[in-house]
């Protein structure tokens, strides 16, 4: 007797001359077949779509910056001449530099009377503080007016990812126009290592930073009032990272098999039980009427 493969066949064909098509099936079928399209189309985009997952951990991310954060400011003060306004830098390392100069420039407003200061540094992974103040300034004026605008603080690598919203510039906006021209500002930052690990396993290195800030009159030992706007940081041990996901395409056809075959099992199901109870329901017509 010759073999026959087709006894492996688990999906058994039978004939159109003993199936019944009805006008309950069709509609179920149509509305599985919406559904399944529904389903797929949410399924797709989810797949297509990059996912970006966060965790927390206790670690130094970026160990080949040796122990430096770059550091981008811009800050308007438009009543204190551009002669005026330095920066200065300090911090626990020791370091103390007054009037740093490097990769800054100055941009005179209101025909001169105020100075628009941009500037690009680096300050040391240990706490510390950079201001901006008259303190390198040749000759102290009498009447410093430290009212000002910050447009810019940030730290680290500029990251602009659409999923990722965090505070990497949350002093950007922060108007202290109408304060009092002789007072110093202290605002007290928390800086946290940020770190973004595209699909590609590039990492780019950032900080975001939390805020306080308080306002003051400050007077010097010899009665002078000289103020400044401080900047004083400290670093947190928690580094946040993010890192970009897309579901594996292994999963995303289990989850469309599930889909089908789910579907079509349940609309089967309910196909029958609605054909058994309208069979059921003739029959008892049938009775009645007999």
């Amino acid at each position: 007797m010759p073999f026959d493969f087709r006894r492996f066949d688990i999906y058994r064909k039978v004939p159109k001359d003993l199936t019944q098509p009805t006008y309950t099936g069709a509609i179920i079928s149509i509305c599985c077949c919406l559904f399944i399209l529904f389903l797929f189309l949410s399924e797709l985009t989810g797949f297509i779509t990059t996912e970006v997952v966060n965790e927390l951990y206790v670690d130094d991310p970026d160990k080949d910056s040796g122990g430096k954060i770059d550091v981008s400011l811009n800050i308007s003060l438009p009543n204190l001449h551009c002669e005026l306004v330095g920066l200065d830098i300090q911090d626990e390392m020791g370091r103390h530099e007054v009037g740093h100069i490097d990769n800054s420039m100055k941009i005179p407003l209101n025909n001169g009377a105020g100075c628009r200061f941009e500037g690009q540094f680096s300050i040391n992974k240990v706490p510390g503080n950079f201001h901006v103040s008259t303190h390198s300034a040749t000759a102290q004026p009498q009447n410093p007016d430290m009212t000002h605008t910050i447009h810019k603080l940030s730290f680290g690598d500029t990251l602009q990812v659409q999923n990722v919203h965090g505070a990497f510039n949350a002093l950007g906006g922060a108007d202290r126009l109408t304060s009092n021209p002789l007072a110093s500002h202290d605002y007290i930052l928390k800086i946290v290592p940020t770190v973004y690990e595209d699909k590609s396993g590039k990492q780019r290195y950032s900080y975001q930073y939390t805020v306080a800030n308080k306002e003051y009159v400050a007077y010097s030992h010899t009665g002078r009032i000289i103020p400044a706007i401080w900047f004083r940081y400290d670093l947190s041990p928690i580094t946040v990272k993010y890192t970009e996901r897309r579901q594996p395409l292994y999963r995303f056809i289990t989850t469309i098999c599930a889909i089908i075959g789910g579907t079509f099992t349940v609309a089967g199901i309910l196909d029958s039980c609605i054909f058994t109870a309208s069979e059921a329901w003739k029959k008892i017509q049938l009775g009645k009427i007999h």
